[in-house]
C-alpha cells in the first residue's frame, strides 16, 4: 500500500486532544489520528445513509467497507436499512464481475 504524508494544521486544543489520546492509548499521533479518521468515515457514513444522503454502495464506499459489512454496521447502529433498486443493481454489477 503507497502512502502519502500530509501535515495539518489544527488549533491547540484540538492537538492536546490528539497527543492526550495518543498518550492514553499508547500510540503514536500518526497511529491516533489515521484511526480517528477511519472512524469518522464511518460515521460519516452511517450519517449520510440515515439521511437519505447516500446509497448502500455509497456509504460503504465512504466508510471504506464492503456494502455486507456496511449492512452489519448500519444494524449495529440501529439504522433501518433502506435497500433500493441502485443497491441491488450494484451488488449484482459486482457479482457479474466477479465471475
Amino acid at each position: 500500500m503507497a502512502t502519502k504524508t500530509l501535515s495539518v494544521r489544527m488549533k491547540a486544543e484540538e492537538y492536546r486532544f490528539l497527543s492526550d489520546l495518543a498518550e492514553e492509548e499508547r500510540e503514536d499521533l500518526s497511529t491516533t489520528l489515521r484511526e480517528l479518521m477511519e472512524k469518522g468515515r464511518v460515521l460519516l457514513a452511517i450519517e449520510k445513509y440515515r439521511r437519505g444522503e447516500a446509497s448502500l454502495e455509497k456509504a460503504a464506499r465512504l466508510a471504506g467497507a464492503s456494502m455486507a459489512r456496511m449492512m452489519e454496521v448500519l444494524r449495529e447502529y440501529g439504522v433501518t436499512l433502506n435497500l433500493e433498486s441502485e443497491d441491488y443493481q450494484a451488488g449484482l454489477t459486482r457479482l457479474r464481475k466477479a465471475w
